[in-house]
C-alpha cells in the first residue's frame, strides 16, 4: 500500500498513482497478447512499447501543465488539427483512403489529433458560459464537432469519426443539455437515418447488413465477425493458454493484433483472463471519473467526464464488434491493439486528467 510520502510525492511531479498503475497494467497485458497475435513477433513488441513509452512521456509533460494553460492552448490545437485534416484530405496516403500524412519515416493519422483537440476546445469554449447551455452556445458546439467529424468521415473513417464526435458531444451532455433537446435531436436523427443510410459508402452498408446475418456472406464480409465470435468462444473459461490460440495462429482470424485482438485474447486467456481485463479498465474509468466529480471548475469537470467516458466507448465498441454486437468500425481496443498514433493520444488524454487531478488548489479549514 502506498505511503502518504509516497502520494505527496506523487503529486509533487503532478502523477496520479492510481490512474497510472490502471494504465501501466493495461499496457503490460497488451504487450503479452500482442506477441502471440503478431505471430511470435519481439521485433513488433518492441515498436509498440518504444511507443507506448513515448505515449507516457507524453502523458507526464502534459501532467505538468495547469489545466488552465491546457484551456488557453485548445483552440490553437484545433486549428492546427483542422489545418492538418485538410491536408490529409488533399494529400494524405492509405489503402484507399486519405488517413495519413507523412513526414519522411514519420508517420500519423491527425484525425486521432481531434480525439483530445474537440473536447478540450468545446470545454473551453463552455467552460465561462451559463450553463446549462443556451440554444445558441448549443449551435457554435455544433459546428465546431461538425467540422472535423465531417472531414474524417470524408477519408473515409467512420470509426474515427464517431468517436470525435462522441466525445465532443458528451462535454455537452455533461454540461446539463437539456433532456428535451437530447429528445429532439434523436427524432431528428431517426428521421434523417434513411438519408443517412443511402449516403453510406457501399461498404460500410454492408458492415451494418453483415453484422444482421453474417452467415450471408461466411467467406465475404461476414468472415471477419464469424472467425472472431469461434475464437471468444472457443476460449471457455481458462482459455487455451498463452500462445495456444489456434484463431491466430492457423491464421484463421484477420487483423489479429489490431481491430481483433480481444479476439486472440480471449482465445488464449478465456473469461477469467477478460475479468483482469475488465478490472484494470474499470480501475481507470473509475479514477478518471473521480478526477471528474473532484474537479474545481468547469472546463475540468467536463474535459475529464468527456475523455473518460470515450475512453469507455472505445471499450465498449471494440469487445461489441469483435463479439458481433456492433459493426465492425475499425475501432481498435484501446492500449492493448497495435498502433502508434492512438497509444499516444489515449495517454495524452490521460495526461490531462492528471494535470486535472495534480493541480488542485487545496482549501485549509481554519
Amino acid at each position: 500500500m502506498r505511503t502518504a510520502s509516497e502520494q505527496d510525492l506523487l503529486t509533487r511531479i503532478h502523477i496520479d498513482g492510481p490512474l497510472l498503475g490502471g494504465v501501466l497494467v493495461i499496457c503490460a497485458v497488451g504487450l503479452v497478447v500482442l506477441y502471440s497475435a503478431s505471430s511470435e513477433s519481439l521485433e513488433t513488441v518492441m515498436r509498440q512499447a518504444l511507443r507506448m513509452l513515448l505515449g507516457l512521456v507524453a502523458m507526464c509533460s502534459i501532467a505538468q501543465f495547469t489545466p488552465a494553460r491546457l484551456a488557453r492552448w485548445a483552440p490553437l490545437l484545433y486549428c492546427i488539427g483542422l489545418a492538418l485534416l485538410f491536408a490529409a484530405f488533399l494529400v494524405g496516403t492509405g489503402r484507399g483512403a486519405h488517413r495519413w500524412l507523412e513526414f519522411g519515416a514519420f508517420r500519423f493519422q491527425p484525425s486521432e489529433i481531434m480525439k483530445i483537440a474537440v473536447p478540450l476546445t468545446v470545454a473551453w469554449f463552455m467552460s465561462d458560459k451559463i450553463l446549462p447551455p443556451k440554444l445558441s452556445t448549443v449551435m457554435i458546439v455544433l459546428v465546431v464537432i461538425g467540422a472535423p467529424t465531417a472531414l474524417i468521415a470524408e477519408q473515409p473513417d467512420l470509426g474515427t469519426a464517431i468517436l470525435v464526435m462522441t466525445a465532443g458531444l458528451l462535454v455537452l451532455f455533461f454540461a446539463g443539455l437539456s433532456w428535451r433537446w437530447i429528445g429532439v435531436a434523436l427524432a431528428v436523427a431517426v428521421v434523417l437515418a434513411p438519408i443517412a443510410w443511402y449516403s453510406m459508402h457501399d461498404y460500410q452498408r454492408q458492415r451494418i447488413e453483415t453484422l444482421l446475418d453474417p452467415t450471408k456472406d461466411p467467406l465475404g464480409t461476414g468472415y471477419h465477425i464469424i472467425q472472431a465470435t469461434i475464437a471468444v468462444g472457443s476460449g471457455g473459461v481458462s482459455g487455451k493458454g498463452w500462445l495456444n490460440g489456434t484463431q491466430s495462429h492457423l491464421e484463421f482470424l484477420p487483423e489479429r493484433a489490431t481491430d481483433f485482438i480481444f479476439a486472440v485474447y480471449c482465445e488464449e486467456f478465456g473469461l477469467i483472463g477478460v475479468l483482469v481485463l475488465l478490472a484494470a479498465y474499470s480501475l481507470v474509468l473509475v479514477r478518471g471519473f473521480s478526477i471528474a466529480l473532484n474537479a474545481q471548475d468547469n472546463f475540468g469537470r467536463l474535459v475529464a467526464a468527456s475523455l473518460t467516458f470515450t475512453f469507455f466507448v472505445y471499450i465498449f465498441v471494440n469487445m461489441g464488434m469483435v463479439t458481433g454486437q456492433l459493426p465492425v468500425v475499425g475501432v481498435p481496443l484501446p492500449l492493448v491493439s497495435y498502433g502508434g498514433t492512438s497509444v499516444v493520444t489515449l495517454l495524452t488524454g490521460f495526461g490531462v486528467l492528471m494535470s486535472i487531478q495534480t493541480h488542485r488548489r487545496f482549501i485549509v479549514k481554519s
